[in-house]
């Protein structure tokens, strides 16, 4: 199994649960082959973490933006310090930014998610940048924005959870899909499915950390080592040897990010 060379494309070491133990995460994925790691940003100071820690090791690389769960310190100058920070090469992504209607319900809320959904958009087109986008109970305004507002470099449907219809209409519109660890849950149904009909070129792998931990790790602190349990899933899920699953997702992740791992 450590003869492939696997990545992680949605991991938070900049989380406070994984932040402290960082070196030793990275050194653990890289013995299971686990050789690249995108730390993504959920707010501004863990963008800048992000960054950080995509300097201390090799193979780490960051994404930034504002989630939607994380907008009630999000100002407008922020843009400008994520502008800054996109300098960096390291940065490969904005995000994770998106649509979250699961815990919130209030429509003035919402609001606010979409506009710096879209004002996070036109950040990445102005940086020629893919996004990493959320959408939880959302998929349907997600589209609706997707469309009027179209990402130049396209991006990322991470802890993709809708439906396979709806993941046939993002595939029109280029963009790609990021399973984890539920798709190694029994009763996950819908997840399954759609890995089984995705196009094999929009095929991502993610963990997530340090949620969504895989079987059988599931209910405890997920880390990207476990990128081969997720990986072994969806070979058997698409009928594929696990090496030719591997090199497709690697494949595919060059492409979206621009990157040679």
């Amino acid at each position: 199994m450590n003869m492939i060379t696997f990545y992680d494309s949605h991991c938070h070491l900049n989380d406070d649960l994984l932040y402290p133990k960082r070196r030793e995460i990275v050194e653990e994925s890289i013995q299971n082959g686990v050789k690249a790691l995108l730390i993504v940003g959920f707010d501004l100071p863990s963008s800048e973490k992000a960054v950080e820690i995509a300097h201390e090791f090799p193979g780490c690389y960051a994404s930034i933006g504002y989630q939607p769960e994380n907008l009630e310190d999000a100002k407008e100058e922020d843009i400008a310090r994520f502008e800054f920070l996109a300098k960096d090469e390291r940065v490969l992504a904005i995000g994770e930014i998106g649509l979250d209607y699961h815990w919130f319900k209030e429509e003035a809320h919402r609001a606010r998610q979409k506009e710096w959904f879209i004002k996070q958009i036109e950040l990445a087109n102005r940086l020629d940048l893919p996004v990493s986008i959320h959408a939880r109970d959302a998929i349907g305004d997600t589209l609706v924005i997707l469309k009027e507002h179209p990402v130049k470099r396209k991006g990322v449907l991470h802890c993709y959870s809708g439906s396979v219809e709806s993941m046939k209409e993002l595939e029109k519109l280029g963009y790609y899909f990021g399973f984890d660890g539920p798709i190694t849950f029994k009763n996950a149904i819908e997840p399954k499915r759609c890995v089984k009909e995705c196009r094999g070129d929009r095929l991502l792998v993610e963990t997530d950390s340090p949620y969504l931990s895989p079987v059988p790790f599931r209910g405890k602190e997920n880390s990207p080592k476990n990128i081969p349990l997720i990986v072994k899933q969806m070979a058997e899920l698409r009928g594929e040897e696990m090496e030719e699953t591997a090199e497709n997702l690697k494949a595919n992740f060059e492409t979206l990010f621009r990157v040679k791992l």
